[in-house]
């Protein structure tokens, strides 16, 4: 089923410790601001966060998975990282659909991401909807 125009879907995920660890990992993005709780408290932060590239996959999932679903191909993605996520932390992911063209199934998605009511990353996708 083709995207439209208004389409929304929601998802929540939680970063443990060890989201972390794996996102890390498989990264190898081992900044100390991520797990290093005496660097991280000398920071703007005042603690660890998570990545903020933990927060765009999440946004990934959602598209692969739900709007557009899966089969999608991501073309773009712009982000704008607007509050730190911190370890325990639910972020909300909300993706809307913006733009659809039919003939080349090129989907607009508007991205964002809550914790709480703070808006910790907003951003646009571009994909390409599976058929």
């Amino acid at each position: 089923m083709a995207p439209t125009i208004g389409q929304k879907v929601s998802e929540e995920f939680k970063v443990s410790e060890s989201t972390l660890e794996e996102f890390g990992a498989a990264s190898t993005d081992r900044n100390p601001v991520h797990f290093d709780e005496a660097y991280a408290s000398q920071t703007p932060f005042h603690g660890r966060i998570a990545h903020g590239m933990l927060t765009a996959a999440f946004v990934s999932a959602v598209l692969g998975n739900r709007l557009p679903g899966p089969g999608t191909i991501y073309l773009s993605q712009t982000l704008k990282f607007r509050a730190p996520v911190r370890i325990g932390d639910v972020v909300r992911v909300e993706v809307e659909v913006v733009d659809y063209d039919h003939e080349r199934r090129g989907t607009v998605l508007s991205t964002r991401a809550f914790v709480g009511q703070t808006l910790v990353l907003d951003g646009e996708a571009k994909t390409i909807a599976p058929e």
